[in-house]
C-alpha cells in the first residue's frame, strides 16, 4: 500500500468489497437486534494479509443504514486510507489496539443493554456456567475490572487490548464488551448469542431466586461442542444476508 492508487485498488478489489458487504450487513443486523446505541461503537475486520490495516464502520453513521460503500480503510494509527466517511477517535484507539496487540481479525464493540448491565454487577460479566447460550463461552471470557474513562489515546487502547488475556471476549467494567473472531459471521454470532445469554442472567436474577450454575465439567464441554461445529453461525449469517437490506 505504498500509493493511493493501490489503496483504491485493494479497497475496491472482489474480495475486500465483499468483506465490506458482510461487515455492513453485521451492523444493520445488530441495529435490527437492539446491539446498537446511536452513532457509537464500532465493528472492525482486518484487511486479508495485513496486521496493520482494516475497516471500520464510520463516524456518525446509525448502523441501520451503513451500507458496504459507507466502510472506511484505516491504517493502525488511524489514518484513513480510503472511504468517504470520517474516522471516530475512540474507535481508532480501541480496535487499533486489539488488532496490533491481541492479534484479533474482526472486533465487535458494543454497549448492548443486558452485557452492559452486568459490567455494573460486582462480577462484572457473565457467568459462563448459568444458561446453555452462557457455556458456550466457557474459557474464552476476560474481564477488565478498571473503568478509566473514553479511550481517547493510545495507552487506553492498549490497556484494554492487554487485558483481553487471549480471551476471545472482554467485559469492559461500567463501559460494554468486546468480542473477537476470525471471521464476521462467527464473530457476529457469538455477539448476538452473548447478549441473549447476559439477558437471561439479568432476567433470572431479578426473580430474586438462587440461580444454579451446572458443574465447570460440563460449562467446557458445551463450549467444546459449540466450537467445534460453526455451521449453524455460517447459516444465520446467510439468512441475515437474504433478509437484510
Amino acid at each position: 500500500m505504498n500509493t493511493n492508487f493501490s489503496v483504491q485498488q485493494i479497497f475496491h478489489s472482489p474480495a475486500v468489497a465483499e468483506l465490506r458487504a458482510d461487515l455492513a450487513l453485521a451492523l444493520r443486523a445488530a441495529a435490527q437486534h437492539g446491539l446498537a446505541e446511536g452513532v457509537c461503537n464500532h465493528f472492525s475486520v482486518a484487511l486479508p494479509g495485513s496486521d496493520s490495516h482494516f475497516l471500520l464502520n464510520p463516524r456518525g453513521l446509525l448502523w441501520s443504514e451503513i451500507q458496504a460503500d459507507d466502510i472506511i480503510l484505516i491504517d493502525d494509527t488511524g489514518n484513513k486510507l480510503a472511504g468517504r466517511h470520517e474516522v471516530e477517535p475512540t474507535a481508532m484507539f480501541i480496535h487499533a489496539a486489539v488488532h496490533r496487540i491481541a492479534r484479533k481479525n474482526c472486533v465487535l464493540h458494543t454497549h448492548m443493554p443486558y452485557a452492559t448491565a452486568l459490567t455494573l454487577t460486582e462480577q462484572r460479566g457473565l457467568d459462563t456456567r448459568l444458561s446453555q447460550n452462557a457455556m458456550r463461552f466457557y474459557g474464552r471470557v476476560a474481564i477488565d475490572a478498571h473503568y478509566n474513562g473514553l479511550a481517547l489515546d493510545a495507552s487506553e487502547g492498549e490497556r484494554i487490548a492487554h487485558a483481553m488475556n487471549g480471551g476471545d471476549i472482554v467485559f469492559l467494567a461500567n463501559h460494554g464488551v468486546i468480542v473477537c473472531g476470525d471471521r464476521i459471521d462467527y464473530a457476529y454470532d457469538d455477539l448476538y448469542y452473548l447478549e441473549r445469554a447476559c439477558a437471561a442472567q439479568v432476567i433470572a436474577h431479578s426473580t430474586g431466586s438462587k440461580l444454579m450454575p451446572v458443574d465447570d465439567a460440563i460449562s467446557s464441554r458445551v463450549a467444546e461442542q459449540v466450537q467445534g461445529e460453526r455451521l449453524q453461525s455460517t447459516l444465520f449469517f446467510d439468512a441475515l444476508r437474504r433478509t437484510l437490506r
